[in-house]
């Protein structure tokens, strides 16, 4: 019994781990938005949405590792149940705070010279003012980080909840219904609440653009989670061999009564 203790808390460290490494790190590189199309070698998309808007799926670089958290969250969910998913969220969500503190920091500290000398031009001879691209692209606006960490946290409390739901009616079947049906419940909100805020609410964008920009990434964000589904079964694979079956499966009935450690 102790070395089955041990080893649902290392996984549940290790769980975390991936969990807020990959938020965090996409929280920063979500600064770069890249062309899906051009990355695929296809033509444009072009989609006419609410009349005036022709949008491409041109994404935000985060969704690149964002499944990764998806994926994890759903894993810890099954195991460890909304407590664990909360208590995971809650810290991820203040070590993004900080994170976007500390590089906001960094960014106002004044370039020593030398630094400022290193490639003055860009590839075609534009002068580069180092520094000033340094802070362009790790210093995002406020609405965006306000909206980012409301939006993951929304995202993931309902994700959480719609995954136990169905979790109670399901059992231990169909892992397939519960992880991608909560993925793709909460992401709905999740990309609209985060448009919302940044450039509706703190920007100055149409409620119009946002609802079509929204439903782009959404697009992208359900194709994904379906497309992703069969990680989850390698996952319980790895778990259920790891813990031993027995182990798992009454770990995953304990997650159901939200008890955990």
């Amino acid at each position: 019994m102790a070395s089955f203790t041990s080893k649902r808390t290392s996984l549940y460290i290790f769980l975390s781990a991936i969990f807020l490494t990959n938020a965090i790190i996409a929280e920063i590189i979500g600064v770069k938005i890249f062309s899906a199309e051009t990355l695929l070698g296809v033509a444009p998309a072009q989609l006419h949405l609410l009349g005036d808007f022709v949008l491409d799926f041109n994404l935000t670089a985060g969704v690149v590792i964002w499944p990764a958290v998806f994926i994890t969250s759903d894993i810890i969910n099954e195991y460890y149940g909304i407590k664990g998913v909360k208590q995971i969220s809650y810290i991820t969500a203040g070590f993004i705070a900080y994170s976007f503190l500390i590089i906001y920091f960094v960014t106002t500290l004044p370039p020593a010279q030398f630094w400022l000398d290193v490639n003055k031009t860009d590839a075609v001879g534009n002068p580069v003012n180092i520094n000033n691209a340094f802070a362009m692209i790790f210093r995002q606006g406020l609405g965006i980080i306000i909206g980012s960490i409301t939006a993951f946290m929304l995202g993931q409390l309902l994700d959480a909840t719609v995954f136990q739901s169905l979790k109670k009616i399901t059992g231990s079947r169909k892992i397939w219904l519960r992880a991608t049906g909560s993925t793709l419940v909460s992401q709905l909100v999740d990309s609209f609440v985060v448009l919302t805020i940044a450039f509706y609410i703190f920007g100055n964008w149409s409620f119009s653009q946002v609802i079509a920009v929204a439903i782009v990434n959404y697009i992208y964000k359900f194709f994904i989670a379906v497309v992703l589904t069969p990680l989850l079964y390698v996952a319980h694979f790895l778990i259920d061999n790891y813990l031993g079956k027995e182990h798992a499966k009454e770990l995953a009935n304990e997650s159901s009564m939200s008890t955990f450690m």
